[in-house]
């Protein structure tokens, strides 16, 4: 069985370790005690966890074949005569898209929007550590 300790879990989570331990001491979150004391969290556990923390940034998902949404800030554009690229920054996560200028520019972005990434891939590629 996978166990992460509290700071693991917290990483995975993308929260701080102290929200972990309140979590895990409301009782929202289940932890036992390993043969050094240390709280430990299951892995199967911590992933119900997260998938109740999963939300719709934008109130679209039940409109969509695309299930990977993710909310963010656009932080860099670069445009050409046809292309641009946009970067958006949805927490610690960089997502890059190539669109059309035209779309670009009917979408109204600029660095600093908050903007909605929608991901649809036939092809992910899954690695462990």
């Amino acid at each position: 069985m996978t166990a992460f300790r509290i700071g693991e879990a917290a990483e995975l989570l993308g929260v701080s370790a102290d929200t972990v331990r309140r979590l895990v001491d409301s009782g929202r979150l289940r932890a036992h005690r390993d043969e050094h004391d240390h709280r430990m969290v299951a892995g199967a556990d911590l992933a119900a966890y997260a998938r109740t923390q999963a939300d719709d940034p934008d109130g679209r998902a039940d409109r969509s074949s695309a299930r990977n949404r993710m909310r963010g800030i656009v932080t860099a554009i670069v445009k050409d005569t046809v292309m641009a690229q946009v970067d958006i920054q949805a927490g610690p996560y960089r997502v890059v898209s190539l669109m059309s200028r035209e779309a670009v520019e009917e979408l109204g972005l600029d660095v600093g929007s908050v903007a909605v990434a929608v991901i649809k891939s036939t092809n992910v590629v899954v690695e462990r550590d």
